[in-house]
This record gives C-alpha cells, structure tokens and sequence, in this order.
C-alpha cells in the first residue's frame, strides 16, 4: 500500500497541470512478488486535497488578470507579494532584500491593492 501523503502529493501535481514533468518512482521489490505478475492502484480522487495547489496563481497570472479587469494596470511582483502577506498567504524568500534595513520598500497603493485582492479572490486564494 503506498504511503497516502506520497499519493496527495503525486496527484497534486498531475491534477494541476504544471508545465513541468513528474516522474514518480515506487520501489516494488520489496512486494516479492513474480515479475509477471500486476499490481493494482485505485485512488479515490475525493480523498485527495488539492484544492490548497491547484488554487494557486502565478505572479504572472495575477498580473495579467490585473491588467485585463483593471485598464491595463501593471501591478510588481513586490506588489502582489505585500498583498499575499498582508491576506496570510505565503510566499517565498525574498532574495533581494535591501542591505539596509533602514532603506526604504514602496509600499503597494490602495488602488493595486484592491485590484490584486480581486485578482487572488478570483483565483480563490483568499
């Protein structure tokens, strides 16, 4: 039987439709059964919870669905990334952070703002 987590994240990853390529490798062996003979896998797909991955937009994806219901308003990754936080999503390591800490960040305008939390509730982010 395999490991049901493996299977969550195996199928989160098929289901989403990543431009990547999964391999995914089970080691068998150990089942000492004949070369020959078959193993049947049956996932039940409502037992699986993809809904946290496959809501998840690209910065990319969030700019254009800005820019198509907002006039052509461009919006930064900075932007989107203060909003996300601002709403409990998480987001990844910053590695361009300033080398001082008493530098100033832009913060996001209310209007981007409002259009980015459109653009994340319509990718049901938040």
């Amino acid at each position: 039987m395999f490991h049901h987590s493996l299977v969550q994240w195996v199928l989160s990853r098929l289901l989403v439709g990543e431009p990547s390529h999964v391999e995914t490798v089970v080691l068998l062996s150990q089942l000492k059964q004949k070369p020959d003979n078959y193993i049947n896998v049956t996932i039940e797909l409502d037992d699986v919870d993809i809904t946290s991955v496959e809501t998840k937009a690209t910065y990319d994806e969030i700019k254009k669905y800005v820019a198509e219901h907002n006039a052509g308003m461009k919006v930064s990754n900075l932007y989107i990334s203060q909003v996300k936080r601002k709403c409990g999503i998480e987001v990844g390591k910053n590695y361009n952070l300033p080398k001082n800490e008493e530098s100033r960040q832009p913060q996001c305008p209310e209007d981007k703002e409002r259009a980015i939390v459109e653009a994340l509730e319509h990718f049901n982010m938040i």
